[in-house]
């Protein structure tokens, strides 16, 4: 045992001896241990600087490229699938297109306005109301039509009231009634409605050029205030 101990104490002294009195600037000359030991460290010193300045930002590049690929993944199944159902799309945007113009054909233009005014008055009496207030008001321009708010007031029998809303939902053009209030006579044998009837309308060309207008400067302001140095 004590001739092992000094065996390995020897080797290791002969291994501590191979780095003493190196010569840095002429490493050929050095012995084998430090030539090893120099050539693990510099390995060790290349992988720790390309993990640092290369390798790293290859893996996150990697992750983004990953995730690009699942969402590209969902984007393809969602259009597969709406392929799939083309025909079914087709038989719905055919559908709605009819719908829109059925109601556009319901919508009078600007100048049909009065008499679609002049049937809600007529109708109200030829149901024998009897009308304190029918004002109609600036028409108030959407997107797609303009609306007409009316103000009402008309007393009469409960009966006749009722039909003469009626009436209003019948008529060939969209009109609604929003609103109403009513009111028992004092005697108990009338009845008071307040409401707003809403008439709609097309737009005419230049309310309809002015909508473009204000949609396409809508759009260019969202656009320029989402860009650096856009309006704020």
């Amino acid at each position: 045992m004590a001739l092992n101990s000094e065996i390995s104490l020897a080797a290791l002294n002969d291994l501590a001896g191979q780095f003493r009195g190196l010569n840095l600037n002429e490493p050929e000359t050095w012995p084998q241990a430090p030539r090893v030991a120099f050539a693990l460290l510099a390995c060790l010193l290349v992988l720790v600087l390309g993990w640092q300045f290369y390798w790293s930002g290859k893996f996150d590049e990697l992750d983004a490229r990953r995730n690009e690929q699942n969402t590209l993944k969902q984007a393809y199944q969602t259009k597969v699938a709406q392929i799939a159902n083309l025909a079914a799309l087709r038989e719905q945007k055919r559908e709605v297109e009819q719908r829109v113009a059925l109601l556009e054909r319901q919508l009078p233009n600007k100048t049909e306005m009065d008499a679609l005014l002049a049937d809600v008055n007529h109708a109200g009496v030829a149901r024998g109301l009897q009308f304190e207030l029918f004002k109609p008001q600036a028409a108030v321009i959407k997107p797609y039509f303009a609306e007409i708010p009316v103000n009402l007031k008309v007393t009469g029998r409960y009966h006749d009231v009722a039909q003469f809303n009626a009436d209003v939902a019948a008529l060939s053009r969209i009109v609604t009634m929003r609103g109403l209030q009513l009111t028992a006579g004092k005697d108990g044998s009338g009845l008071t409605m307040e409401a707003e009837a809403m008439a709609y309308r097309t737009l005419d060309a230049d309310e309809q050029a002015a909508q473009r207008k204000a949609a396409a400067d809508a759009a260019k302001n969202k656009k320029g205030a989402g860009q650096p140095g856009g309006a704020k």
